[in-house]
């Protein structure tokens, strides 16, 4: 048996975070890496030692095979758990751990090499009876070879990197004409990713469920499943939620598609956690989709139902212990539902966003899991994937489960950055899912067009918000006053004081009248309402109103930028009182003026001053969290000056094109 004692994490995050807390609990010593932008973050302050591994950009910092290998020797580790993502299916930094004396906490290097190939993989459980989608996996990887074999696959089809996965490097073809350039897009980015721009075509399943089975093996030969997973609700094949067991499962099927899970990974003589993940189309046929040589990031569904740490399963088995179980062992119980929590814009056809964690408070209660990477006070950095925490919870049924999942999410307060949020709760409410019978079409077939926007808060919400800055305003000036009585807050010898404040949301605005009444309560109006808010206690974070003598708990932050930021019942928003601010405000983006729409490398620019544009034409291609964007003209016209340079890295707003609108 191969002993450690040791633990180096060569990842960051949540996923890190999530590691160091079973080896910690183990007894295990642990090591966590960083880079420059994440010195400070909560996976650092975690373990017991830490190493710096360079600059931000993950070219620079944790995809440097020598600079996690050269932290594992300075600090003693013997072990290297590689989390998921990064390093962790890169079968050299595998063998190059194996050859540096170090444990890899994870499969063999072979079985990462051939499963990370989806093409060598796919032929692979084609030889080993797994039920296959249709399409082409040769080694020819011409353009014309790929043109001409995408003609004899029955359209739609998908276009998929071979060496990677995650969503990146994919494309769905609907037209003949659309192929050549999916292929062009799905290669560059797909090159930039993972470094190899091999592709695979394969015909599209419409409207499959994305139903995952989870495997362990260790090195006495020993393979079982732990159930299944669905994941069918994707956007960009990025999964959104997860659960287990899959809604529509039936015992046979479990033990049909477990047995091709379970075969694939024979195999291949697999070792540690994986997952085999399958189409299962309407009809109750399933088609192998690829095989990852990893833990999940939806891994805690399938612990909460099956009461396993697949964490401390994988440190077991990298001992050389048997797994210490058998398939009949294995039982699951209740149900379990994930969700992921990006910091990205939803209303803005979910970009990632970046900066400032101004308040991080996740919930908690009954049945409710929070796995997290952040923390009050730190940035979102741009240079690495939008997931920032998973929020799950489990029940005895999928109705319980889901109904605490709906209340938690309305209890996770994420102040300062944009986030999916709202958008979690809407698909968990969405009848679709309520019934069970979401696909991976779920989101395009049951948000329609402009119903993915943000949340404008409404006159009550505004309300809340102007009681709550008018109190903190009066709070900060009499605890800086000398000699007041407290019963003298707000007091004036004539009629009472009427306080003004107007906040700006999008083309909405409310423009408050605040009027004082005895005991704490306040009356709210404008042009077209009036409402009574009470202030029944304010604590730090945390305040207690009365709207219309119902009452609600609001969470609140003010940091000192003039910002308001202020959620109750759910919904959450910023408050800027123009007022206050001597009626400058916002200039809204005039047409004809294109800015990046976050952080990133510009990778190409079409355009030049004096060329003609169309709306909706690509001008440029910027690449940020690891997808690669077009940056689009929103609106016919000539170029009139070209900021952009390409190779150039930009910041969020950086104007980089302007154009002369077309009468």
């Amino acid at each position: 048996m191969t002993r450690f004692t040791s633990i180096l994490v060569a990842n960051r995050g949540e996923i890190a975070c999530r590691v160091l807390r079973t080896a910690r609990a183990q007894g295990y010593r642990t090591v966590a890496v960083y880079s420059d932008a994440d010195a400070k973050a909560p996976h650092v302050l975690m373990a017991d030692e830490a190493v710096h591994i360079g600059p931000g950009p993950v070219n620079e910092s944790y995809l440097v095979a020598a600079n996690i290998l050269a932290a594992a020797r300075s600090s003693g580790a013997e072990a290297i758990h590689p989390g998921y993502g990064f390093l962790s299916e890169n079968p050299a930094f595998a063998q190059a751990c194996e050859d540096a004396g170090l444990v890899f906490i994870g499969p063999r290097p072979d079985a990462i090499q051939l499963m990370g190939n989806k093409a060598e993989a796919k032929r692979r459980m084609i030889a080993a009876g797994v039920p296959c989608v249709p399409g082409y996996e040769g080694e020819d990887q011409d353009d014309a070879t790929l043109l001409n074999e995408g003609k004899k696959i029955e359209l739609p089809l998908m276009v998929k990197a071979a060496a990677g996965g995650g969503g990146r490097g994919m494309r769905l073809v609907h037209k003949p004409d659309e192929l050549a350039n999916a292929i062009k897009l799905a290669r560059a980015e797909a090159t930039s990713a993972f470094g190899n721009g091999d592709l695979i075509l394969e015909k599209a399943i419409i409207r499959p469920r994305h139903v995952e089975v989870q495997v362990f093996g260790d090195s006495h030969g020993n393979i079982v499943h732990l159930g299944e997973r669905d994941c069918s609700v994707q956007r960009r094949h990025q999964k959104v939620v997860e659960e287990a067991p899959c809604p529509v499962m039936t015992e046979a099927l479990r033990d049909e598609m477990g047995a091709a899970a379970v075969a694939a990974a024979q195999s291949i003589n697999y070792r540690g956690a994986g997952t085999v993940e399958f189409l299962l189309d309407e009809q109750g046929a399933f088609y192998f989709l690829e095989m990852n040589t990893r833990l999940q990031v939806e891994h805690p569904v399938t612990e909460l139902i099956t009461g396993l740490d697949l964490v401390a399963l994988q440190l077991q088995v990298a001992q050389g212990e048997p797994l210490g179980f058998t398939q009949d062992e294995v039982t699951l119980s209740g149900h379990a539902i994930e969700v992921r929590l990006y910091t990205e814009d939803p209303s803005q056809d979910f970009l990632p966003t970046s900066g400032p964690v101004d308040l991080w408070s996740p919930p908690g209660g009954t049945g409710i899991r929070v796995d997290s990477g952040i923390t009050s006070g730190q940035d979102i950095s741009p240079f690495y994937d939008p997931m920032v925490a998973k929020i799950i919870a489990s029940g005895p049924t999928r109705e319980i489960a889901r109904l605490r999942l709906i209340e938690a999410l309305k209890e996770t307060v994420l102040f300062g950055t944009r986030h999916n949020r709202d958008f979690l709760v809407a698909c968990l409410e969405k009848e679709c899912f309520a019934a069970g019978k979401a696909t991976t079409a779920f989101i395009a077939e049951e948000f329609a067009e402009g119903e993915i926007a943000d949340v404008q808060p409404t006159f009550a919400d505004s309300a809340v918000a102007a009681v709550l800055e008018m109190a903190l305003q009066h709070r900060e000036l009499y605890d800086s006053s000398v000699l007041v009585a407290p019963e003298l807050r707000g007091w004036a010898n004539a009629s009472p004081l009427v306080s003004r404040k107007q906040y700006h949301h999008g083309e909405q605005v409310h423009d408050l009248a605040i009027t004082p009444l005895p005991s704490a309560r306040y009356q709210v109006s404008d042009t077209a309402n009036t409402t009574v808010i009470e202030l029944v206690s304010l604590a730090d974070g945390t305040a207690h109103v009365g709207i219309d003598e119902a009452q609600h708990i609001a969470r609140y932050h003010l940091p000192e930028t003039g910002r308001l930021y202020v959620s109750i019942d759910g919904r959450a928003a910023q408050y800027r009182d123009m007022i206050r601010l001597d009626g400058v405000q916002d200039d809204a983006q005039g047409s004809g003026r294109i800015v990046a729409p976050m952080h990133g490398l510009l990778l190409e620019v079409r355009v030049a001053a004096g060329h003609t544009v169309e709306a909706g034409q690509t001008l440029a291609i910027l690449e940020a969290m690891k997808m690669h964007y077009e940056i689009v003209a929103d609106a016919a016209g000539e170029v009139a000056d070209v900021m952009a340079v390409a190779g150039a890295q930009v910041a969020a707003d950086d104007l980089l094109i302007t154009i002369n609108i077309a009468e």
